[in-house]
C-alpha cells in the first residue's frame, strides 16, 4: 500500500510525498506556508486521482516524460518524476490512481 509522507523544505515550507508499496516516489507536491495546507493538498490528490483527465501529460525539452495531477481549479497539486517512456509515465499515473485513494499518512521524523 502507498503512503503520504509530510515533510519539511529548507525554506520551511512543508511538501508531500506519495510513494508507491515499493517505495518509489510517484508524485511530489508544491511547497505550501502549513502543515494543514499540505494536510488540504493530500485530499485534494486523494479526490482528483481518480479522474484521468486531472492528470496533465508533459514532455521535458530532453523528451523525457512527466504528469501533474490538477486540482479542479486547474491548480497543479503533484508532479510526478521524469520517465524515459509514455508507457513509463503511464505507468505512473495508474500508480497514482491505485495508492492515493488509501495510502496512509506519515510525517517525516524531522518534522
Amino acid at each position: 500500500m502507498g503512503k503520504f509522507i509530510i515533510s519539511k523544505r529548507p525554506n520551511g515550507d512543508f511538501q508531500f510525498n506519495l510513494k508507491a508499496g515499493n517505495g518509489q516516489v510517484i508524485l511530489t507536491s508544491q511547497g505550501y506556508n502549513s502543515k494543514s495546507s499540505c494536510e488540504n493538498g493530500i485530499e485534494s490528490v486523494r479526490t482528483n486521482a481518480q479522474e484521468d483527465s486531472k492528470f496533465e501529460r508533459n514532455k521535458a525539452k530532453d523528451e523525457r516524460c512527466y504528469f501533474n495531477l490538477k486540482a479542479g481549479n486547474g491548480q497543479i497539486i503533484g508532479t510526478s518524476q521524469m520517465y524515459e517512456s509514455e508507457n513509463g509515465m503511464e505507468n505512473g499515473i495508474e500508480s497514482v490512481k491505485h495508492n492515493a485513494p488509501h495510502a496512509s499518512l506519515e510525517e517525516d521524523i524531522n518534522l
